[in-house]
């Protein structure tokens, strides 16, 4: 069980957060901060195993908070939850040893994939033994990086399939992505949970009339020069 403390200034946005941490298994929400100040405190009584931070604090910024817990030598996970899109702001987390990166606003499944992302690489990380290639592949996301193994069901060709035609389409739907692949709309459906839940993809919904669509997109790390 990893316990999470979240950390963002606005009531509401903190406690939407907070429930979406209690919907993921193996997470729980331990705390919430709504200053800089109060994280710091919160990460030392508390001692949360990941932070959910966000940049725009009332009396000092998520990098602050960042940087301060690093320079203490607290090594803490901690994932950037906000708004801020500069790259100043990226290359501060990537500095900061931020395990992960998401702008706001975002849906469930998003934060979802990033919390199983960092489960994934703390369990590896908590292995006894030394690591070979492709593990570390893994961990610093490496184009050597392994295949996962697909659920049953689901075929590799058709993955890279389903992939490639989200890239080249930039968003689809379900059935906008069976059309290109040339699959059903349920199958073409189950790949693309699939690699959101992996965090290879995102997801946007687009409302109108009735059900909101389900739009997905091929998730870019970003560009730091």
């Amino acid at each position: 069980m990893y316990d999470v403390l979240v950390v963002d200034d606005d009531f509401m946005v903190a406690e939407i957060h907070r429930r979406f941490v209690e919907r993921v298994d193996g997470f729980r929400a331990t705390g919430v901060a709504r200053t800089g100040a109060e994280a710091l405190s919160a990460v030392a009584d508390l001692r949360p195993d990941l932070v959910l931070l966000d940049v725009y604090l009332p009396d000092m910024t998520g990098l602050n908070v960042l940087h301060r817990l690093r320079a203490d030598g607290n090594r803490v996970g901690v994932i950037m939850i906000t708004a801020a899109r500069e790259l100043d702001t990226v290359r501060g987390a990537l500095d900061g040893g931020a395990a992960d990166y998401l702008i706001k606003p975002f849906e469930f499944d998003q934060l979802r994939a990033k919390l199983v992302a960092y489960a994934a690489r703390a369990d590896a990380l908590a292995t006894e033994g030394g690591a070979d290639q492709s593990m570390i592949d893994a961990l610093f996301g490496g184009a050597a990086a392994p295949k996962a193994t697909l659920p049953k069901g689901l075929g590799a060709e058709t993955a890279g399939l389903i992939l490639d035609a989200v890239r080249a389409a930039g968003e689809v739907s379900a059935a906008e992505c069976a059309e290109l692949v040339g699959i059903s709309r349920v199958s073409a459906r189950r790949y693309l949970e699939y690699f959101l839940g992996t965090g290879a993809l995102e997801l946007r919904l687009q409302y109108g009339t009735g059900r909101p669509e389900r739009r997905y997109r091929a998730v870019s790390p970003p560009t730091v020069r």
